[in-house]
C-alpha cells in the first residue's frame, strides 16, 4: 500500500508541475494560447483534485484501521514529502492541503505514535508556510532563528524553479497530451456555441447568458466555484461578511449528495454548508454534477449533469438560484438549450483569479487586482476549495474597497449592488494596510565629535531595526542603518535621495524613519523657530550649514513615492509647522486612498532627551518599543496607526519625564495614517518564558498610569467587545495643544479577537500582572474554545499563582486540543508534580521526551523523572 500511495503522490506532483508550466509565461500568451492553457490546466487540476480526494480517503481509512504498520506507512509518505532529492521547495506546496487533512485524521488517534506523527506533520506545515512566504517576497535568507525541521528549506527562487520544470515539461507537449495543438497563426475564429467565451456578449442581460457587461463601472461580482468545502467555504463566507460583500457560490452536485435510482435526492452532511450560505444571504447555484466538460456530452449524460444538481440544490433549499456555470466555461448548443428548458441561466466571467493553478496567495492577489484594473468591472472567478484563496481574499478586498469598487449580488433577475457597499465598506484587520513593500531608514549617533556624546542612541536605533525586521516583517535589505560615523550629513541625505530612489520604492509602499541623536533649534530673523537634526559631523557653531533643517525633511517627505511615511525623532527641538493629526471613522477605506506624511518627536525646544530607561534605552524609545509591542493598539483591532502610537507614547513619556513629545502631519499629507499590523503571538508560556525586569515593569506602570485616569470605554457585543480609544491631548511642534482621536476599531472575526486577547494576556504576563493576564486568556477562550495556545497560557498563569490543580486541568485541555504540543506536556508534568500526583506527572514528562528528546527542557525533565 505504501508504494501505491507514494505513486499517487508522484502523480499529484506531476499534474501540479504541468499546471505551473502551462501558466509560467502567462503575461506573454496570446488570448488563444491562454484560452487553451486554461482549458487544459483546469482539466489537469480537476483530475488532480479527485486524486487528492481519493488519497485523503485512503489515508483516513489507513489511520482508522488500527493496523500495526499504519504509522510506518504514513511516516514513509512524510519521508518522501520532506526529503526526496527530486523535490524542489515549491513542489511541496502541492501537498499542503493533503497534509492538513492527514493531520486531522491522525489527531483522532490518541496513541503516542499518533501524537508524534501529529507533531511531525505540524512541523512540516510550518515549513510549507515558510516556503510560501519565501515565494511571496522572493527573498533569500537563512532561517537560523527557527528550529530545524524535517523539511530542509533549499530557498530556490521561483524563476529558478520554473526554469527547472521547463526542462522536464513543455507547454506544447502538455497541450498535445490533452488533444490540443496550437496553430501557427492566430486568425479570427468563427463564433461557435461549443467554444468557451465565443458567444456574443449581450448588453441587455435580462435574458440569456450573463457575462457581467451590464455592470456599472467599478462594480464587481464575486463568484466561487467547485464547493462547498467543509472548511474553506465557511472561512470565505466569514471574510465576505466583514466586507459587506455579496457573492455567488457555484456548487458541484456530488459535494451535496446523490440521486437514487428513483430520482430522489439524498443530501450529504456538506449540504449544511450550503444552507448556512443561504442563511447568511449568499446565492448558491449549479456547477454540474461531476464537473465534467459538458461541451463533450450530450443526451441523457448531459441532462443528468445539469438537472440532478438542480434537484439537490432544491433539496437544500427551494431558494436556490436559477444560475448555472459550465465547468471550464465549455458549453454547446444542446447544453444551452437544456438550460433554457429547465429555466436556468448560464453565467460566465471575465476576470479569472487562476487560484486553482497558482499556489502563492500574493501572486493570486496581484493577478486579480491587475485584471480588475484593466477590465474596470465584471465577474471574478474564484474557487472556495483552496486555502490559498482564503489567504488571498482579504488583501484583494482591502485594495478593491480602497480603490472605490463596489460589489454586486444577484436578486433572481439581475445584478444589484449592495446599498452603501462602496461608501461604507467594512474592512478587516487582516492585511488592512495593503502595502506592497516596506522601507526604513534608522539612524543612531552616540559618538559626536563636537557635541556631547550620548549613551543610548545607537542601542535605541538597533532595537528599532530589530523590531521592524523581526516583528513587522521589513526585509533586511530594505532597512538602511546609519550608526555613528556613517551618519554624516551627506550620508543621511544620500540614504533618502539615492538609496531609496534606486531601490525602487513604489506608490503603494510605506517608509519608516527613526533618528536617535541630538536635535537643535535656531531662531530665524523672522522670529520663527527652525528645528534641526544633528549629524555626527556637525559643528555647533555651524548649525545652519552642517545640520539638517526640518524644512529639508519636509521636502523629502513630499518628494518620496511611498503612500505613507512616518518620521520618529528621539531628539528634542521646535520649529516645524505640523498640521493637526486626526482619526477617521472609515479610516481603512480612506487610508488606502490618501497620502500620509507624519512625524512624532521626543520633545520640544530646550528639553533634554531622558536617558536611563530600561535595557539601556531612552524613555522615549522604550515607550515607543512598548507601543509597537502592542500597547499602542488602543482600540484592540490588531492594527497600530501612527495616530494611536502618538496617543500612547506622547502622554506616557510626558508623565514619566520632563519631555513633551509632539505629533502631527507634514505639509503634503492628505490625511493618510501609517499602519503597523501586529503579528500574532505564538509563544506557549512555560518556565522558559522571559518576563520583564523590575525596572522595566516599574516604568511601564508609570507609562500606563498616564492613561488610567480616563480608561477607554467598550462597546459592542461579546463577539466584538473592543475598546474605543478616547481622544488624547498632545503637543504640536509650535508648542500648542491638539486633540487627536485614534480611528475606530476595525471589525474583526471571533478568531482575530481571540488572538488579540491572547496577545494582550502575554503582555500582562510579562509584566507579572497575573489577574489581568488570566482575564485576557479567558476572553480568548470565550471567543475560540479550541484555542490551544490560550488554554496553555491560562494554565500557566494559574501555575505561576500556585493554583496547581487548576493549572493541570488547563494543560490537559491543551493537549486534548493539540495532542502534539510538547511544551504543554512539560507544563502538565510540573503542575501534576506540584499537586502531588507523581504517577500522572511521570507519564506527562515521558510524553514530552518522546516528542522532544532534544528539546530545551529535556535535561530538566530527565531530572524531574528521577524525583517523581
Amino acid at each position: 500500500m505504501s508504494d501505491q500511495l507514494t505513486a499517487n503522490l508522484k502523480e499529484t506532483l506531476a499534474a501540479y508541475r504541468k499546471i505551473i508550466v502551462l501558466f509560467a509565461d502567462e503575461k506573454t500568451l496570446s488570448e488563444s494560447e491562454r484560452e487553451q492553457a486554461n482549458q487544459v490546466g483546469q482539466a489537469l487540476f480537476h483530475e488532480n483534485r479527485q486524486r487528492i480526494v481519493d488519497l485523503e480517503a485512503a489515508l483516513d481509512t489507513l489511520v482508522a484501521s488500527g493496523g500495526a504498520k499504519r504509522f510506518e506507512t504514513i511516516a514513509g509518505l512524510l519521508d518522501y514529502v520532506e526529503s526526496d532529492p527530486d523535490l524542489f521547495d515549491a513542489d511541496r506546496l502541492a501537498f499542503r492541503e493533503l497534509l492538513r487533512s492527514l493531520q486531522v485524521a491522525v489527531a483522532k488517534d490518541g496513541s503516542l505514535p499518533a501524537i508524534k506523527l501529529h507533531k511531525r506533520i505540524g512541523e512540516d506545515l510550518d515549513a510549507l508556510a515558510e516556503i510560501e512566504r519565501n515565494y511571496e517576497k522572493e527573498i533569500r535568507q537563512v532561517f537560523g532563528r527557527f528550529e530545524s525541521r524535517a523539511i530542509e528549506l533549499k530557498r530556490e527562487r521561483w524563476e529558478d524553479y520554473v526554469a527547472k520544470l521547463k526542462t522536464r515539461y513543455s507547454r506544447e507537449q502538455i497541450l498535445k497530451d490533452f488533444g490540443v495543438v496550437l496553430p501557427y497563426a492566430t486568425a479570427p475564429e468563427a463564433a461557435e456555441p461549443g467554444m468557451r467565451g465565443k458567444a456574443k456578449k449581450p448588453k441587455d442581460e435580462s435574458v440569456g447568458e450573463v457575462f457581467g457587461v451590464s455592470l456599472p463601472p467599478k462594480t464587481l461580482v464575486l463568484t466561487f466555484d467547485d464547493g462547498p468545502h467543509g472548511t474553506y467555504t465557511k472561512e470565505i463566507a466569514a471574510i465576505l461578511k466583514q466586507y459587506n460583500a455579496p457573492a455567488i457560490f457555484f456548487e458541484v452536485g456530488s459535494n451535496l449528495g446523490t440521486i437514487d435510482a428513483s430520482g430522489k435526492p439524498k443530501l450529504s452532511p456538506r449540504a449544511e454548508v450550503s444552507r448556512q450560505l443561504l442563511a447568511a444571504g449568499y446565492v448558491i447555484a449549479n456547477h454540474s454534477m461531476t464537473h465534467a466538460q459538458l461541451s463533450k456530452k450530450s443526451g441523457e449524460a448531459l441532462k443528468t449533469e445539469i438537472l440532478n444538481t438542480d434537484e439537490l440544490l432544491k433539496a437544500v433549499d427551494a431558494r436556490r438560484s436559477p444560475l448555472f456555470r459550465f465547468p471550464y466555461g465549455a458549453r454547446n448548443a444542446e447544453g444551452l438549450g437544456l438550460l433554457d428548458t429547465a429555466h436556468l441561466r448560464s453565467m460566465m466571467w471575465n476576470i479569472d483569479s487562476l487560484d486553482w493553478a497558482d499556489p502563492v496567495p500574493a501572486s493570486i492577489a496581484e493577478r486579480v487586482l491587475g485584471e480588475v484594473d484593466k477590465a474596470g468591472h465584471g465577474i471574478i472567478l474564484f474557487h472556495d476549495i483552496h486555502e490559498r484563496t482564503v489567504k488571498a481574499l482579504p488583501g484583494i478586498l482591502d485594495r478593491l474597497t480602497a480603490a472605490g469598487y463596489q460589489f454586486a449580488g444577484w436578486d433572481g433577475n439581475g445584478f444589484v449592488a449592495t446599498k452603501g457597499n462602496a461608501a461604507q465598506p467594512a474592512a478587516t484587520a487582516s492585511s488592512a494596510a495593503g502595502y506592497s513593500d516596506s522601507w526604513a531608514i534608522v539612524i543612531g549617533i552616540d559618538d559626536y565629535a563636537k557635541w556631547p556624546k550620548l549613551q543610548y542612541a545607537v542601542r535605541d536605533a538597533k532595537a528599532i531595526r530589530e523590531t521592524l525586521i523581526g516583528k513587522f516583517g521589513f526585509a533586511n535589505d530594505h532597512v538602511v542603518s546609519l550608526d555613528n560615523k556613517e551618519a554624516t550629513r551627506n550620508g543621511i541625505l544620500s540614504a533618502f535621495h539615492d538609496k531609496l530612489t534606486h531601490a525602487g520604492m513604489k506608490k503603494n509602499d510605506r517608509l519608516f524613519v527613526f533618528f536617535a541623536g541630538h536635535g537643535a533649534t535656531r531662531q530665524l530673523s523672522s522670529g520663527r523657530d527652525l528645528g534641526y537634526i544633528v549629524p555626527v559631523d556637525s559643528d555647533p557653531a555651524q548649525i545652519a550649514t552642517d545640520a539638517i533643517p526640518m524644512t529639508e525633511l519636509q521636502n523629502i517627505a513630499e518628494s518620496i513615492t511611498a503612500k505613507h511615511a512616518l518620521f520618529i525623532m528621539d531628539a528634542c527641538y521646535s520649529g516645524l509647522g505640523l498640521t493637526r493629526g486626526a482619526g477617521n471613522a472609515n479610516f481603512l477605506r480612506d487610508n488606502g486612498k490618501r497620502l500620509g506624511r507624519q512625524m512624532l518627536t521626543a520633545g520640544g525646544a530646550d528639553q533634554l532627551v531622558a536617558d536611563g530607561g530600561p535595557n539601556g534605552h531612552s524613555v522615549f524609545t522604550w515607550a515607543l518599543l512598548q507601543g509597537l509591542n502592542g500597547k499602542g493598539d488602543l482600540n484592540g483591532d490588531g492594527l497600530i496607526t501612527a495616530t494611536e502610537l502618538a496617543a500612547y507614547v506622547a502622554p506616557a513619556v510626558a508623565a514619566a519625564s520632563h519631555q513633551t513629545p509632539a505629533f502631527g502631519s507634514l505639509p503634503g499629507s492628505e490625511g493618510g495614517d501609517f499602519i503597523f499590523e501586529l503579528p500574532s503571538e505564538t509563544e506557549f508560556l512555560s518556565a522558559d518564558t522571559k518576563q520583564l525586569p523590575s525596572e522595566a515593569i516599574a516604568l511601564n506602570s508609570k507609562l500606563d498610569a498616564s492613561r488610567m485616569a480616563a480608561p477607554p470605554a467598550t462597546v459592542g457585543s461579546a463577539a466584538n467587545n473592543q475598546p474605543v480609544a478616547a481622544p488624547v491631548v498632545v503637543k504640536d511642534l509650535q508648542g500648542g495643544s491638539q486633540k487627536i482621536t485614534p480611528p475606530a476599531a476595525v471589525p474583526t472575526s471571533a478568531r482575530q479577537l481571540a488572538q488579540r486577547a491572547n496577545d494582550r494576556g502575554l503582555q500582562f504576563f510579562k509584566e507579572k500582572l497575573y489577574a489581568e493576564a488570566e482575564a485576557q486568556f479567558t476572553e480568548a477562550l470565550k471567543q475560540r474554545p479550541d484555542f490551544a495556545l490560550a488554554a496553555n497560557n491560562l494554565g500557566f498563569v494559574f501555575y505561576k499563582q500556585e493554583k496547581y490543580k487548576e493549572a493541570a486541568r488547563w494543560f490537559e485541555n491543551t493537549v486534548k486540543i493539540d495532542p502534539s504540543r510538547a511544551i504543554a506536556y512539560l507544563n502538565l508534568g510540573d503542575a501534576l508534580s506540584k499537586a502531588g500526583e507523581g504517577e500522572r506527572a511521570k507519564k506527562a514528562y515521558q510524553t514530552y521526551l518522546e516528542l522532544a528528546p532534544n528539546g530545551s527542557g529535556a535535561a530538566y525533565v530527565k531530572g524531574q523523572l528521577e524525583k517523581v
